[in-house]
Formats: C-alpha cells, structure tokens, sequence
C-alpha cells in the first residue's frame, strides 16, 4: 500500500502560479510512477504529468505542455506540480497517483493508489 497526501491547492488569479505536493508514505515511493490527475466538476478525470520512478523521463498533456512541471525528491518520498501561467480551464480537484507501469501512463486505470486531491480554483 501506498498513501498519497496533495496539498498546496487554493485560489489564484489567471496568469498566477501553484505548486502542489504529493507526500507519499507505505511502500517505497521511488517504486512507483507518479502522475498528476485533475477532474473538473461535470467532467472525467483527465490526465495532466507523469514522471518515471528515478524523475529521468517526464510526460504531459498538451493543455499544460510548457506551463506545467511535474517532479519528485525520492529522498523526501514527495512529489510535485509546479503550475504556471494558470488559466480558469485549469479549475479543477488535482489528484497524484502512483502506479506499477514501466513507462509513463496517462490512463487513469493504469494507477493502483490515489490521493483524496486538493483543490485548484483559477478565477478570471
């Protein structure tokens, strides 16, 4: 088992910046891939970044190509989403994961464990 815990989310203007972690605890994180995920309300969860498990190799939507960055510290079992340039389409509830998968995933069902997700709100 892996427990993931987001945090960093909250209110920002169009054009500002987040970063969100993903702190993780159980088994051995640099185990595991990590990606990003967010769901807006009325909407499938979509994929965002994923990262493999030494941080070498890195893949993203292309909604949030060159706006966002996704890494992670083995050492401190984290993860992160540094968010630039935010737009209000980026509203949504942000979820990491971590999955078995040798190469980066963005499919959803390719993730055992999940986070409970935090909150992004981007206002116009």
């Amino acid at each position: 088992q892996v427990q993931l815990v987001e945090s960093g989310g909250g209110l920002v203007q169009a054009g500002g910046s987040l970063s969100l972690s993903c702190a993780a605890s159980g088994r051995t994180f640099r185990n595991y891939n990590m990606g990003w995920f967010r769901q807006a309300p009325g909407k499938e969860r979509e994929f965002v970044a994923a990262i493999t498990r030494s941080g070498g190799s890195a893949s993203y939507a292309d909604s949030v190509k060159g706006r966002f960055t996704i890494s992670r510290d083995n050492a401190k079992n984290t993860g992160y989403l540094q968010m630039n340039s935010l737009k209000p389409e980026d509203t949504a509830v942000y979820y990491c994961a971590a999955s078995w998968v040798m190469q980066t995933s963005s499919i959803p069902a390719e993730y055992a464990y999940w986070g409970q997700g935090t909150q992004v709100t981007v206002s116009s």
